[in-house]
């Protein structure tokens, strides 16, 4: 076994020593069934999904094999333009100094 430092709330201590006292076992034990039964309910868990996969289904096949050709070609002013959304239409103004 390993050897470890928690830091816990003066009142959680009170009660472990006391669960201790009434189990009669040591407070390290109680400490370890407890992370025990912690780690392997997070493990039988279900991981969690992303929720943004085949979010935008293209509905192609091929989409992995022409990744470029269909990013670049698709956009004939080329892939360093940006949208006319994202354009500023008014330059910037200096703030005084």
């Amino acid at each position: 076994m390993k050897r470890t430092t928690l830091f816990i709330d003066p009142q959680l201590e009170r009660e472990l020593q006391a669960l201790a006292r009434r189990d009669g076992r040591p407070m390290a034990a109680l400490v370890r069934e407890a992370v025990a039964q912690y780690v392997a309910a997070a493990r039988s868990a279900a991981p969690a999904r992303l929720s943004f996969v085949a979010a935008g289904r293209s509905g192609r096949t091929d989409v992995a094999d022409r990744h470029e050709e269909l990013l670049f070609d698709a956009n004939p002013a080329g892939p360093r333009s940006r949208p006319k959304a994202a354009r500023r239409t008014a330059p910037r103004r200096r703030r005084p100094a």
